[in-house]
């Protein structure tokens, strides 16, 4: 009897432990801009196939954001985000801003510098959004401040500047708005330009590792580097003013170049197997590429040139199967096409209006309308289906630019200096 009853309350006392452990374990992260990939492809499964007219479920709304367009990442029970004078400082100047996942409350902001106050005010403010590893999180500024804080609470632990440590300098006149990559321990980044066209610095100190030249490069667009294998050489890719580019991880080597250019190069390159889809708006448009390894190097060919039809400004491209979805420039009207051939299968304007920024989750497309509506559109080749759209709260003073994000269940949608988190699990 005593040992059943000592069993019996042992298996009281673990099994909230095991849950909780459980649950740590199955969570997943959104760590940096578009997702773990940099796809902007969520894994959740489970979620809600349609909408009712109000939207999913509310589950928190959260103040202190500040004005920008920075997206979110979500990682180990916190969200982060950029800003400039959050509704929680006392002055205008930009900050990280860091919350509880669990009810939204702020824990943390941390003061990074001026606010990009340059050029007309629907640009000005954050862009960037934050890069999380581990206990450290990085941040970019439009004046091209790198910062890395402490996770937990904020604290600055270096600081440097691309213009003014690497030389670099940026293809337009909007500032940086690159979101950094890590990848082990190397610390990769755009400065820009034909001298530190890219770097690798260690993640730790900030140190210089490597610098990588593209010849005649005019400077940094807006896009953040992906990774690829390709026979065994790791490579980033990424796009600058000049076009598309990439450079050999171990040490910068410079690999190839696909020359484009347009007013800003901002869409982040899609990446399957040794393929790249690179894009760019104003009428640029988009194209795909093949890599292929070259001894020790790696050299490209032109699967198909830059085809109009698929020009992307600044709301991104998602691959799913066979498919790419985007917006047409900015201009609120998405596309879907295949991936292999850049043939157009459908063209067409939905609920909301202005540019468009689109995530993918669960067979479904959350796009985000500059308007401040957004949909949930059934990701298929055979037309543009709505599952449900509504109004985000707060929206209208400015455009609806932050790109949105779903993981565990969760959507959330920055806007303005407001964060709002809604369940959009299947019940």
């Amino acid at each position: 009897m005593l040992r059943r009853t000592v069993l019996g309350l042992m298996a009281l006392f673990l099994l909230p432990w095991s849950s909780s452990a459980e649950n740590a374990a199955t969570r997943s992260d959104w760590p940096q801009f578009r997702g773990p990939k940099r796809d902007g492809v969520s894994s959740d499964t489970g979620l809600l196939t349609s909408w009712p007219k109000e939207g999913p479920p509310l589950l928190w709304e959260a103040k202190g954001c500040g004005r920008g367009y920075a997206s979110v990442a979500v990682t180990g029970g916190r969200v982060f985000t950029m800003g400039d004078g959050p509704s929680t400082a006392d002055d205008k100047d930009e900050y990280v801003l860091c919350f509880d996942d669990t009810n939204g409350k702020q824990l943390w902001k941390a003061k990074l510098g001026p606010a990009w106050n340059r050029g007309s005010e629907s640009w000005q403010s954050s862009r960037s959004t934050p890069t999380v590893d581990g206990d450290r999180v990085y941040a970019l500024t439009a004046y091209g401040d790198l910062v890395c804080l402490e996770t937990a609470t904020g604290r600055e632990v270096w600081r440097k500047n691309l213009n003014k440590d690497f030389g670099g300098r940026k293809g337009d006149g909007w500032g940086y708005s690159e979101s950094v990559l890590i990848d082990g321990d190397k610390l990769i980044c755009t400065p820009g330009g034909p001298k530190s066209t890219m770097v690798a610095l260690n993640k730790r100190d900030g140190s210089l590792i490597w610098a990588a030249s593209v010849p005649n490069d005019r400077g940094a667009g807006h896009a953040s580097a992906v990774v690829a294998e390709i026979g065994g050489i790791r490579v980033y890719v990424q796009t600058s003013a000049s076009g598309a580019f990439a450079v050999r991880a171990s040490d910068g080597k410079f690999l190839w170049h696909y020359p484009f250019g347009a007013t800003a190069v901002i869409p982040t390159p899609i990446v399957r197997g040794d393929l790249v889809f690179v894009d760019a708006g104003y009428g640029t448009g988009g194209a795909l590429l093949k890599q292929i390894p070259d001894g020790d190097s790696v050299k490209m060919e032109v699967v198909y040139p830059l085809k109009r039809e698929l020009n992307n400004k600044h709301g991104g491209i998602v691959l799913v199967g066979d498919y790419i979805y985007g917006d047409t420039d900015a201009n609120g009207v998405p596309w879907c096409a295949e991936f292999l051939t850049g043939t157009v299968r459908w063209k067409q304007r939905g609920s909301g209006s202005g540019s468009a920024s689109i995530t993918y989750a669960d067979g479904h497309l959350y796009v985000r309308y500059s308007n401040g509506v957004i949909a949930l559109v059934k990701a298929t080749p055979e037309g543009y289906k709505e599952s449900g759209s509504f109004k985000i709260p707060h929206s209208g003073s400015r455009p609806s630019w932050s790109h949105p994000v779903v993981v565990n269940g969760r959507l959330y949608l920055r806007e303005g200096d407001y964060l709002l988190c809604y369940d959009v699990r299947a019940k």
